[in-house]
């Protein structure tokens, strides 16, 4: 639905991405005064805890949804989700680089899976040239690191408060934000009824439906079953792209995006058996 906003109807980034997290802060702030009273305006007595908030909104939700949408925008969906999903590498990365976390073998697997699986699939096969823009490649790998803060960044909010309200006011922040750059009532684009459809669907059900889904598998399974089964979000967008866009694809692409889907798999197994051992070790101390 990015793609078809961004390229077929050329809707601006900054407009889009106002209108879809001032839309869905809306909603998810709704839903938590609904669900969790009490808690919602709590983080605002914390200063630190506020401080968080403003920098998840900023450098996490933000920036991944205007470097994910540049992405496709310039690329194509399918390249871009690929690249976004390389996100647990760069926490991996990050941990390895800042806190002198030795990587585990399954982490140097993984790496070396994903570098082939990108390569692979952004040039199918002829190193020669890329099959996306390098703008688009360059968007992208920044998607990724951003989702890395995206995921890192409030994880110390959401074990203190629900995550719809971190994910609500943190949404509304980022919305506060876009709409200084680019009000979305100030010179927007004609409101067609495709412009509505896709702006509902990315809001209701990319933002909102999302998220509620993803809490609620959480209490059906453990979190890293739900982090492995979420892995297979980059091959739907690829099913769809060619089903929506007719996008034409090579055996060799498609080899790129499991292979990607490979690594960040034994990624997630090698980091699980790590915890594991973790968990062990304090229980026989």
């Amino acid at each position: 639905m990015l793609q078809y906003v961004s390229q077929n109807q050329a809707i601006p980034a900054p407009w889009f991405i106002g209108a879809r997290t001032l839309g869905a802060g809306v909603i998810l702030l709704v839903v938590s005064l609904i669900m969790y009273r009490g808690q919602t305006f709590e983080i605002f007595k914390h200063p630190k805890d506020l401080l968080r908030l403003v920098a998840y909104a900023a450098f996490g939700l933000a920036a991944n949804l205007y470097t994910f949408y540049i992405s496709i925008e310039q690329g194509n969906a399918s390249s871009a989700t690929i690249l976004q999903y390389l996100s647990p590498l760069f926490i991996v990365l990050w941990a390895t680089i800042a806190h002198h976390e030795r990587p585990v073998r399954g982490d140097l697997i993984a790496f070396a899976l994903a570098l082939i699986g990108v390569v692979l699939a952004i040039t199918r096969g002829n190193l020669s040239s890329l099959a996306v823009p390098v703008s688009a490649i360059i968007w992208g790998i920044l998607s990724g690191v951003t989702a890395a803060m995206y995921v890192t960044i409030p994880k110390p909010l959401v074990a203190k408060y629900p995550p719809f309200v971190v994910l609500g006011w943190g949404t509304f922040i980022a919305s506060i934000g876009f709409n200084i750059w680019r009000p979305v009532w100030i010179n927007h684009p004609p409101l067609t009824p495709q412009l509505w459809i896709g702006l509902g669907t990315v809001i209701l059900v990319g933002t909102v439906g999302a998220f509620s889904l993803l809490l609620i598998s959480l209490t059906y399974a453990p979190e890293s079953v739900v982090s492995i089964l979420d892995a297979l979000q980059p091959v739907v967008t690829f099913v769809l792209s060619i089903i929506v866009f007719h996008s034409k694809v090579t055996v060799v692409e498609v080899i790129g995006v499991i292979t990607v889907l490979v690594a960040i798999y034994v990624l997630q197994r090698s980091r699980l058996k790590v915890a594991q051992d973790v968990d062990e070790m304090h229980q026989l101390k």
